[in-house]
């Protein structure tokens, strides 16, 4: 859930959680789903930051999708191994725009797209926050990007 308990108790899981214990889980999904072909991987908020954490460690991935990824300022340094598509809402409380920034500033090589009056979870329906314009365009932009890179 996305109020109350539940979204207290999934910042403490977040918090408690080293993005690199769950690269052994994307190594273990990436292998077991290769022989259909070509993968990537594609994450919303602390997902997109294991997305990203995942883009630069995980050998052979076609690509990466990082959806407001509230930990990427924080491992801005590593160098992604894949092609990587980054989504921003311009107006995140969670992640600064300068940070936002700074981490496209560093990643110049990579895709960067900036939504003017969206938020943190600016693509979930569930939550206060969503942007139906925003999500709408950060999709499409996703699928091509996907189909680019994975077909």
């Amino acid at each position: 859930g996305y109020t109350g308990q539940d979204l207290e108790l999934a910042r403490s899981l977040m918090q408690k959680m080293n993005l690199n214990d769950p690269l052994k889980d994307v190594e273990a999904a990436k292998a077991q789903v290769a022989s259909a072909g070509k993968v990537g991987i594609l994450g919303f908020c602390w997902g997109g930051s294991l997305a990203f954490k995942a883009a630069c460690n995980v050998n052979g991935l076609a690509c990466a999708v990082a959806y407001y990824g509230g930990s990427i300022p924080n491992i801005v340094d590593e160098k992604p191994k894949c092609p990587v598509m980054f989504h921003w809402g311009e107006t995140d409380q969670s992640i600064p725009m300068e940070k936002a920034k700074m981490v496209a500033e560093k990643h110049k090589d990579q895709t960067h797209y900036f939504y003017p009056g969206a938020g943190h979870g600016f693509n979930c329906e569930q939550r206060g926050s969503y942007n139906a314009d925003a999500s709408k365009q950060a999709r499409q932009r996703t699928l091509d990007f996907l189909k680019k890179y994975i077909g």
